[in-house]
């Protein structure tokens, strides 16, 4: 009965150490994680910000009024066939340097990225397949910035769009 008397008071002060040892240890453990996923976020921000930066210009640079001119200018001696090639592989090249943008925006930012880019080759080639291969570049030249510009709502500024919606949700 002794043992009891003092047995029970030890017995609920370990208890009551415990409980608030355990309470404290996991609201260290929950304040650490906050702190490094704060530190996690102001490190990421300005590389997320730096990819949509790159993808919108990369669509820029793609655009085709942009892109044939730049392409035109270095080389007003070209036929449609040489300014057909060097589109498509601008736009590959172009694409090819911004693929790991992915990795830092939504997938269907990225969705809308990739369709763009597709859409414009199937213009370029569509536009080439229209030309004989001798004429000037000029006239594969017009016909595809007259073909984008008739076309409303364009996949390049649905796609900047979609990632000026997606920085303005997120920041």
């Amino acid at each position: 009965m002794e043992i009891a008397k003092i047995l029970i008071p030890v017995l609920a002060v370990l208890a009551t150490a415990y409980l608030l040892l355990d309470r404290m240890l996991k609201n260290d453990e929950s304040r650490r994680i906050f702190e490094l996923r704060k530190q996690g976020h102001s490190v990421l921000t300005p590389i997320r910000l730096r990819a949509y930066e790159r993808l919108v210009l990369f669509l820029e640079r793609t655009a085709p009024d942009t892109m044939v001119l730049s392409i035109i200018n270095s080389n007003a001696e070209m036929n449609c066939m040489q300014l057909h090639t060097k589109l498509l592989e601008t736009v590959r090249q172009e694409y090819t340097h911004n693929i790991a943008q992915q990795i830092y925006v939504g997938d269907e930012v990225w969705e809308e990225v990739v369709l763009a880019k597709e859409s414009l080759i199937k213009l370029i080639n569509t536009c080439g397949a229209s030309c004989q291969a001798h004429e000037p570049a000029q006239v594969l030249a017009e016909r595809i910035i007259e073909l984008y510009n008739n076309t409303e709502g364009t996949p390049n500024e649905r796609a900047v769009e979609a990632l000026k919606e997606e920085i303005r949700k997120t920041f």
